[in-house]
């Protein structure tokens, strides 16, 4: 079993985001930003944060849980775990 470094490393899977203020992810990882803007995550240790002027086709290298709807200008969003 791959350890949190290694699958940050070497995701195995990608799935698409929904941002919703409430409902957490399917499956905790990090994130691929398709078209930038700004993204709100709750992190897999529980902080809410926003992360500004994301541009496209950045990765957000932090394990995530949620990425909210409130916040986040962000589009075309993968989860990559």
């Amino acid at each position: 079993m791959p350890n949190k470094l290694e699958k940050l490393a070497h995701p195995e899977n990608a799935a698409v985001v929904t941002p919703h203020d409430t409902n957490n992810l399917a499956n905790a990882g990090v994130l691929y930003v398709g078209t930038g803007g700004h993204v709100a995550v709750t992190t897999a240790g529980g902080n809410d944060v926003i992360f500004t002027n994301v541009g496209d086709g950045g990765f957000l290298p932090v394990f995530v849980s949620k990425v909210r709807t409130t916040g986040t200008t962000a589009a075309n969003i993968l989860v990559l775990y």
